[in-house]
């Protein structure tokens, strides 16, 4: 299982950089939108939306809403802005959620955060990959949230103790949180800190992406017991589903697409 993890992982390294750095901002925002897109066609299983026509009327719903951000620039604030409050809306349900809760509602709530999650992300990943220098913070983002999934991984297997979400994921520990954080602000602050771009701000910025990463990676697992649900789908070997590997990102990218003027 770990190998098979591990290689799916840098297949998907390898196709994040050369979309990133091959590609010119249109280009990239049309890939990333085919991703999101896949993306939403996972989630739809999360509204317990299971025909076929079901999905492709709920991906094609979240295909207008990016090809609407870039026929009308200023829906992309509008974009981030929703993301950032529907990931506050996630995280309170993951603060309050209790072992056996059901959630009243639970697929239109389902459907309506994936609308502004997935738009959100789709946005901020092109918003930063057009910004001066974005395929290089793009980089350091991913490497932020891989760094504090692997480092968790390790720490959590090395010394976990004590349970971070029980009743969602009972193999999480606090003490892996503190392993991945500890492993992306020595990767992510070192390299703002080589840059001389290290301080009170930046170090401030990374320590939110490090805390939103963590609920993404919970808003799944929420979504998969409210949903009945054991992986987001096949697609990937040893991940699952593709949102079971991209669901820290989703969390973060516009965060830090809003936050990026301040690094």
């Amino acid at each position: 299982m770990l190998r098979s993890r591990v290689i799916t992982a840098l297949g998907l390294a390898l196709a994040a950089l050369a979309l990133i750095y091959l590609l010119p901002p249109p280009g990239f925002a049309l890939a990333i939108g085919l991703v999101a897109l896949l993306a939403a066609w996972e989630w739809a299983r999360f509204a317990d939306l299971e025909s076929a026509w079901q999905r492709g009327l709920y991906v094609t719903a979240i295909a207008v809403l990016g090809v609407a951000a870039w026929a009308w620039p200023s829906l992309r604030v509008v974009a981030l802005w929703l993301g950032v409050a529907a990931w506050a809306v996630a995280i309170g349900g993951i603060l309050s959620h209790r072992q056996g809760r059901q959630f009243k509602r639970w697929r239109w709530i389902a459907a309506l955060l994936g609308f502004a999650v997935i738009w959100a992300a789709w946005v901020a990943a092109a918003v930063v990959h057009s910004a001066p220098n974005g395929d290089h913070w793009l980089v350091w983002l991913f490497i932020l949230v891989s760094a504090v999934d692997i480092g968790a991984y390790f720490a959590g297997t090395a010394w976990g103790r004590r349970k971070l979400a029980p009743s969602l994921s009972p193999a999480k520990t606090w003490e892996g949180v503190a392993g991945g954080a500890a492993c992306s602000i020595l990767i992510c602050g070192g390299a703002l800190a080589a840059l001389g771009r290290l301080d009170a701000a930046s170090g401030a910025i990374i320590a939110l992406l490090i805390a939103v990463s963590v609920f993404g990676d919970l808003l799944e697992s929420l979504l998969k017991r409210q949903s009945g649900v054991k992986d987001s789908g096949t697609l990937l070997p040893g991940h699952g589903g593709l949102l079971d590997r991209v669901d820290s990102e989703l969390a973060a990218l516009p965060v830090f697409a809003l936050l990026l003027p301040f690094v």
